[in-house]
Protein backbone atom coordinates (compact mmCIF):
# COMPACT_ATOMS: atom_id res chain seq x y z
CA UNK A 1 0.00 0.00 0.00
CA UNK A 2 1.65 3.59 -1.03
CA UNK A 3 -0.02 6.30 0.82
CA UNK A 4 -0.08 10.09 -0.49
CA UNK A 5 -1.42 12.99 1.41
CA UNK A 6 -2.62 15.24 -1.30
CA UNK A 7 -3.08 18.57 0.18
CA UNK A 8 -2.02 22.39 1.80
CA UNK A 9 1.20 23.47 2.16
CA UNK A 10 1.45 26.69 4.23
CA UNK A 11 3.92 29.14 5.84
CA UNK A 12 2.68 29.60 9.48
CA UNK A 13 3.14 33.17 10.99
CA UNK A 14 2.90 32.38 14.70
CA UNK A 15 1.85 35.25 17.15
CA UNK A 16 2.51 34.96 21.10
CA UNK A 17 -0.56 37.24 22.36
CA UNK A 18 -1.53 37.30 25.74
CA UNK A 19 -5.42 37.10 24.59
CA UNK A 20 -6.72 36.72 21.31
CA UNK A 21 -7.40 40.36 19.11
CA UNK A 22 -11.33 41.41 19.69
CA UNK A 23 -12.80 43.88 17.01
CA UNK A 24 -11.50 47.09 16.91
CA UNK A 25 -8.55 46.25 19.07
CA UNK A 26 -4.74 46.82 18.88
CA UNK A 27 -2.29 45.01 20.81
CA UNK A 28 1.59 44.08 20.90
CA UNK A 29 2.70 40.55 20.35
CA UNK A 30 5.03 39.35 22.77
CA UNK A 31 7.22 37.70 19.54
CA UNK A 32 6.58 36.21 16.09
CA UNK A 33 7.76 32.49 14.49
CA UNK A 34 7.52 31.28 11.36
CA UNK A 35 7.29 27.64 11.07
CA UNK A 36 5.93 25.26 7.94
CA UNK A 37 2.29 24.25 7.84
CA UNK A 38 -0.68 23.55 6.37
CA UNK A 39 -2.77 20.67 7.60
CA UNK A 40 -1.68 18.28 4.64
CA UNK A 41 2.19 19.18 5.44
CA UNK A 42 1.24 18.49 8.84
CA UNK A 43 -0.72 15.10 8.24
CA UNK A 44 2.28 14.08 6.11
CA UNK A 45 4.91 14.97 8.90
CA UNK A 46 2.66 12.88 11.39
CA UNK A 47 2.45 9.96 8.99
CA UNK A 48 6.12 9.75 8.10
CA UNK A 49 7.12 10.14 11.94
CA UNK A 50 4.26 7.63 12.76
CA UNK A 51 6.82 4.89 9.91
CA UNK A 52 5.08 5.53 7.14
CA UNK A 53 7.00 6.17 3.64
CA UNK A 54 4.72 9.08 2.46
CA UNK A 55 4.41 10.69 -0.53
CA UNK A 56 2.73 14.49 -1.02
CA UNK A 57 0.80 16.22 -3.96
CA UNK A 58 0.66 19.79 -4.18
CA UNK A 59 1.72 23.23 -5.03
CA UNK A 60 3.55 25.98 -3.56
CA UNK A 61 5.03 29.34 -4.58
CA UNK A 62 8.35 30.81 -5.76
CA UNK A 63 8.64 31.53 -1.81
CA UNK A 64 8.29 27.86 -0.64
CA UNK A 65 11.16 26.76 -0.78
CA UNK A 66 11.67 25.92 3.08
CA UNK A 67 8.55 23.74 2.71
CA UNK A 68 10.41 21.94 0.14
CA UNK A 69 13.44 22.08 2.01
CA UNK A 70 11.11 20.27 5.39
CA UNK A 71 9.50 17.87 3.70
CA UNK A 72 13.48 16.19 1.96
CA UNK A 73 14.36 16.47 5.81
CA UNK A 74 11.98 14.24 7.00
CA UNK A 75 11.71 12.08 3.83
CA UNK A 76 8.29 12.45 2.45
CA UNK A 77 8.77 12.45 -0.95
CA UNK A 78 7.85 15.76 -2.60
CA UNK A 79 7.67 14.54 -6.09
CA UNK A 80 4.18 15.41 -6.80
CA UNK A 81 4.62 18.97 -5.74
CA UNK A 82 4.43 21.95 -8.14
CA UNK A 83 5.74 25.17 -8.02
CA UNK A 84 3.67 28.26 -9.42
CA UNK A 85 4.41 31.53 -10.07
CA UNK A 86 2.57 32.95 -7.35
CA UNK A 87 2.86 33.26 -4.04
CA UNK A 88 3.00 29.79 -1.07
CA UNK A 89 -0.31 29.59 1.03
CA UNK A 90 0.02 30.80 4.23
CA UNK A 91 -1.70 31.72 8.32
CA UNK A 92 -1.57 33.92 10.60
CA UNK A 93 -1.50 31.92 13.72
CA UNK A 94 -2.71 33.72 16.92
CA UNK A 95 -1.45 31.91 20.30
CA UNK A 96 -2.92 32.90 23.50
CA UNK A 97 -1.08 32.49 27.08
CA UNK A 98 -3.01 29.10 27.85
CA UNK A 99 -1.78 27.66 24.29
CA UNK A 100 -5.31 27.92 22.55
CA UNK A 101 -5.13 29.66 18.67
CA UNK A 102 -6.95 31.06 16.20
CA UNK A 103 -5.80 31.00 13.07
CA UNK A 104 -6.08 33.07 9.25
CA UNK A 105 -5.60 31.04 6.28
CA UNK A 106 -4.87 32.40 2.92
CA UNK A 107 -4.71 29.35 0.23
CA UNK A 108 -1.90 31.34 -2.40
CA UNK A 109 -1.00 28.58 -4.51
CA UNK A 110 -2.72 25.59 -2.68
CA UNK A 111 -6.05 27.50 -4.76
CA UNK A 112 -4.10 26.29 -7.90
CA UNK A 113 -4.33 22.70 -7.96
CA UNK A 114 -6.04 21.90 -11.18
CA UNK A 115 -8.23 18.67 -12.32
CA UNK A 116 -5.04 18.05 -14.58
CA UNK A 117 -3.38 18.41 -11.51
CA UNK A 118 -5.40 15.80 -9.94
CA UNK A 119 -5.15 12.91 -13.00
CA UNK A 120 -1.42 13.59 -13.25
CA UNK A 121 -0.88 12.43 -9.38
CA UNK A 122 -3.42 9.83 -9.37
CA UNK A 123 -1.97 7.70 -12.39
CA UNK A 124 0.78 6.82 -10.08
CA UNK A 125 -1.88 5.17 -7.48
CA UNK A 126 -3.87 2.29 -7.53
CA UNK A 127 -6.41 0.54 -5.56
CA UNK A 128 -6.02 -0.33 -2.17
CA UNK A 129 -3.47 2.76 -1.86
CA UNK A 130 -4.13 5.60 0.42
CA UNK A 131 -4.83 9.07 -0.28
CA UNK A 132 -5.19 11.69 2.47
CA UNK A 133 -7.36 14.67 2.07
CA UNK A 134 -8.19 18.41 3.77
CA UNK A 135 -10.20 21.04 2.75
CA UNK A 136 -7.42 23.44 2.13
CA UNK A 137 -6.63 22.97 -1.70
CA UNK A 138 -8.94 23.23 -4.45
CA UNK A 139 -10.62 20.24 -6.58
CA UNK A 140 -10.89 17.75 -3.57
CA UNK A 141 -14.54 16.93 -4.54
CA UNK A 142 -12.64 16.01 -7.94
CA UNK A 143 -10.04 14.26 -6.13
CA UNK A 144 -12.43 12.10 -4.22
CA UNK A 145 -14.11 10.91 -7.06
CA UNK A 146 -11.37 9.96 -8.86
CA UNK A 147 -9.81 8.08 -6.11
CA UNK A 148 -13.16 6.07 -5.62
CA UNK A 149 -12.90 5.21 -9.12
CA UNK A 150 -9.41 3.82 -8.78
CA UNK A 151 -10.33 2.14 -5.83
CA UNK A 152 -8.47 4.17 -3.51
CA UNK A 153 -8.70 4.18 0.33
CA UNK A 154 -9.95 7.65 1.29
CA UNK A 155 -9.12 9.41 4.54
CA UNK A 156 -10.96 12.86 4.94
CA UNK A 157 -10.29 15.62 7.33
CA UNK A 158 -13.05 18.40 6.66
CA UNK A 159 -11.84 20.95 8.11
CA UNK A 160 -11.68 24.29 7.45
CA UNK A 161 -15.81 23.20 7.39
CA UNK A 162 -17.66 25.48 4.83
CA UNK A 163 -19.68 25.13 2.46
CA UNK A 164 -16.92 23.20 -0.09
CA UNK A 165 -17.77 19.88 1.71
CA UNK A 166 -21.24 19.98 0.42
CA UNK A 167 -19.53 19.57 -2.84
CA UNK A 168 -18.45 16.41 -2.17
CA UNK A 169 -19.22 13.26 -1.99
CA UNK A 170 -18.65 11.65 1.50
CA UNK A 171 -20.44 8.21 0.40
CA UNK A 172 -16.86 7.73 -1.17
CA UNK A 173 -14.74 8.29 2.08
CA UNK A 174 -13.58 5.28 3.88
CA UNK A 175 -11.98 7.69 6.61
CA UNK A 176 -13.61 10.44 8.07
CA UNK A 177 -11.94 12.63 10.38
CA UNK A 178 -13.35 15.58 12.36
CA UNK A 179 -13.44 17.60 15.56
CA UNK A 180 -16.75 18.11 17.27
CA UNK A 181 -17.64 21.24 15.69
CA UNK A 182 -17.14 19.96 12.27
CA UNK A 183 -19.30 17.10 13.28
CA UNK A 184 -21.87 19.09 14.71
CA UNK A 185 -22.06 21.08 11.55
CA UNK A 186 -21.95 18.22 9.35
CA UNK A 187 -24.36 15.97 11.58
CA UNK A 188 -26.59 18.92 12.62
CA UNK A 189 -26.56 17.65 16.27
CA UNK A 190 -24.44 18.81 19.09
CA UNK A 191 -23.97 15.40 21.51
CA UNK A 192 -21.53 13.28 20.33
CA UNK A 193 -23.58 10.00 20.32
CA UNK A 194 -26.04 11.79 18.20
CA UNK A 195 -23.07 12.88 15.75
CA UNK A 196 -21.84 9.55 15.13
CA UNK A 197 -25.58 8.10 14.82
CA UNK A 198 -26.13 10.41 12.31
CA UNK A 199 -23.39 10.35 9.90
CA UNK A 200 -23.54 6.40 10.12
CA UNK A 201 -27.13 6.35 8.95
CA UNK A 202 -26.20 8.78 6.24
CA UNK A 203 -23.00 6.76 5.39
CA UNK A 204 -23.06 3.18 6.28
CA UNK A 205 -19.99 2.16 4.73
CA UNK A 206 -17.82 5.45 6.63
CA UNK A 207 -15.44 5.11 9.38
CA UNK A 208 -15.86 8.10 11.72
CA UNK A 209 -13.27 9.60 13.94
CA UNK A 210 -14.86 12.70 16.04
CA UNK A 211 -11.83 14.50 18.37
CA UNK A 212 -13.93 15.93 21.79
CA UNK A 213 -10.89 18.26 22.84
CA UNK A 214 -10.74 18.03 26.48
CA UNK A 215 -12.97 14.74 26.21
CA UNK A 216 -10.85 12.98 24.12
CA UNK A 217 -11.90 11.08 21.29
CA UNK A 218 -14.39 8.54 19.86
CA UNK A 219 -14.25 6.25 16.75
CA UNK A 220 -17.39 4.14 15.03
CA UNK A 221 -16.68 1.50 12.76
CA UNK A 222 -18.96 0.90 9.51
CA UNK A 223 -20.12 -2.17 11.54
CA UNK A 224 -21.28 0.00 13.98
CA UNK A 225 -18.64 -0.93 16.32
CA UNK A 226 -17.90 1.96 18.61
CA UNK A 227 -14.37 2.59 20.83
CA UNK A 228 -13.48 5.88 23.21
CA UNK A 229 -9.81 6.86 24.29
CA UNK A 230 -9.50 9.66 27.09
CA UNK A 231 -6.73 12.71 26.83
CA UNK A 232 -3.36 12.15 27.52
CA UNK A 233 -3.06 15.17 30.12
CA UNK A 234 0.05 17.42 29.92
CA UNK A 235 1.21 20.97 29.97
CA UNK A 236 -0.30 23.07 27.10
CA UNK A 237 1.82 25.34 25.22
CA UNK A 238 0.25 25.50 21.65
CA UNK A 239 -2.53 23.42 20.20
CA UNK A 240 -1.54 24.07 16.49
CA UNK A 241 -1.23 20.75 14.56
CA UNK A 242 -2.55 18.63 17.60
CA UNK A 243 -5.48 17.30 15.12
CA UNK A 244 -3.05 16.76 12.55
CA UNK A 245 -0.85 14.89 14.13
CA UNK A 246 -3.73 12.50 15.53
CA UNK A 247 -5.01 12.22 12.37
CA UNK A 248 -1.43 10.92 11.38
CA UNK A 249 -1.21 8.93 13.80
CA UNK A 250 -4.27 6.83 13.98
CA UNK A 251 -4.56 6.36 10.07
CA UNK A 252 -0.72 4.81 10.34
CA UNK A 253 -1.89 2.26 13.14
CA UNK A 254 -5.76 1.70 12.41
CA UNK A 255 -4.19 0.67 8.68
CA UNK A 256 -1.46 -0.94 9.85
CA UNK A 257 -2.84 -3.29 12.48
CA UNK A 258 -6.88 -2.70 12.43
CA UNK A 259 -6.65 -2.11 16.39
CA UNK A 260 -8.95 0.83 16.68
CA UNK A 261 -8.55 0.57 20.44
CA UNK A 262 -4.82 0.97 20.13
CA UNK A 263 -4.77 3.67 16.93
CA UNK A 264 -7.22 6.35 19.33
CA UNK A 265 -4.68 5.05 22.16
CA UNK A 266 -1.50 6.16 20.15
CA UNK A 267 -2.79 9.13 18.42
CA UNK A 268 -4.14 10.73 21.79
CA UNK A 269 -0.74 10.04 22.61
CA UNK A 270 1.03 11.56 19.82
CA UNK A 271 -1.85 14.58 20.07
CA UNK A 272 -0.18 15.26 23.90
CA UNK A 273 2.84 15.41 22.85
CA UNK A 274 2.29 17.94 20.13
CA UNK A 275 0.39 20.16 22.36
CA UNK A 276 2.92 20.19 24.98
CA UNK A 277 5.18 21.84 22.24
CA UNK A 278 5.55 24.84 20.39
CA UNK A 279 4.76 24.91 16.53
CA UNK A 280 3.58 23.06 14.53
CA UNK A 281 6.27 20.71 12.44
CA UNK A 282 8.53 20.73 15.09
CA UNK A 283 6.03 19.33 17.78
CA UNK A 284 4.70 16.62 15.82
CA UNK A 285 6.76 13.84 17.79
CA UNK A 286 8.03 10.32 16.63
CA UNK A 287 6.90 7.03 17.10
CA UNK A 288 9.67 6.37 19.47
CA UNK A 289 8.95 8.80 21.65
CA UNK A 290 4.69 8.16 21.59
CA UNK A 291 6.05 4.31 22.38
CA UNK A 292 7.87 5.64 25.66
CA UNK A 293 4.64 7.13 27.10
CA UNK A 294 1.85 4.47 25.75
Amino acid sequence: MKIVVFGSLNIDKVYSLEHFVCPGETISAAKMEQFCGGKGFNQAIALRRAGNDVFFAGAVGQDGGMLLDMLDRNGVNRRFVKQTAGSTGHAIIQVDVSGQNSIIILAGANGEVTEHDVESVLSNFSKGDLIVLQNEISCVPQIIRQAHSKGMIIALNPSPYNDRIAACDISCVDYLLLNETEGAAMANTAAPDDILNTLHLRYPRLNVVLTLGGDGSRFQSCDGRSFTCGIYPVQVADTTAAGDTFTGYFLSEILRHGDAAQALRIASAAAGLAVSRKGAEPSIPLMDEVAAII
